[in-house]
């Protein structure tokens, strides 16, 4: 059995940028964040940070959501706390949509959504190339700062193939083994400690 007060949560010590993922300290008890990975699509220390959480698929279809999409029976994903009534998306057609900002390599953030439903049509666009989500998460001006230096977070990498290659049910474990064997003792927390 594992004494929390015995162990000593600690992330590391690197600073978010665009296309990094932030993978929540095993111990974060909270609906949309427990057990998350966040895809940053956009960080500022002077204007804060904007991401989406990867791996919290939704009991949804796309279609079940938007009327004016082609059949499409892709899952669509929850992004976060802020929003949760917008629809974004990401994917790996590059210019193929017209105004997608590319946000590592290979992997793109949104554009334009007509092109998108071609795409789809045409069966260029698929489950996985493509993947949606509901809402977004949001961090004021230095709020993810003091976040990552109470060790809420961990900073790592991820490739485009990760994000979509991943089952996301195994993408927290997954990117928590990727980080070596200093985190090896966060997976063997349970999600609820007050049942354990």
């Amino acid at each position: 059995m594992i004494n929390a007060k015995q162990f000593q949560i600690h992330s590391n010590s690197l600073d978010p940028k665009q296309g990094d993922v932030l993978i929540s300290e095993p111990l974060m008890n909270d609906f949309h964040f427990g057990r998350s990975v966040v895809l940053l699509i956009d960080h500022s220390e002077s204007e804060g940070s904007f991401g989406i959480i990867l791996n919290k698929k939704l009991d949804i279809n796309v279609c079940d959501i938007v009327d004016e999409f082609p059949d499409f029976e892709a899952p669509v994903y929850l992004g976060g706390p802020v929003g949760e009534t917008q629809l974004f998306f990401i994917h790996t057609l590059g210019e193929m949509i017209p105004d997608a900002c590319e946000i590592i390599e290979g992997l793109y953030w949104g554009g334009d959504s007509k092109t998108l439903q071609k795409l789809i049509s045409m069966g260029i666009a698929n489950e996985s190339n493509t993947r949606f989500f509901l809402g977004y998460s949001g961090w004021d001006a230095g709020q993810l700062v003091t976040e990552l230096v109470r060790n809420s977070w961990l900073v790592s990498k991820i490739n485009a193939e990760q994000v979509f290659d991943t089952p996301s049910s195994m993408m927290w474990q997954t990117l928590v083994d990727n980080m070596g064997d200093d985190y090896a003792l966060w997976k063997r927390f349970p999600k609820d400690f007050e049942s354990n």
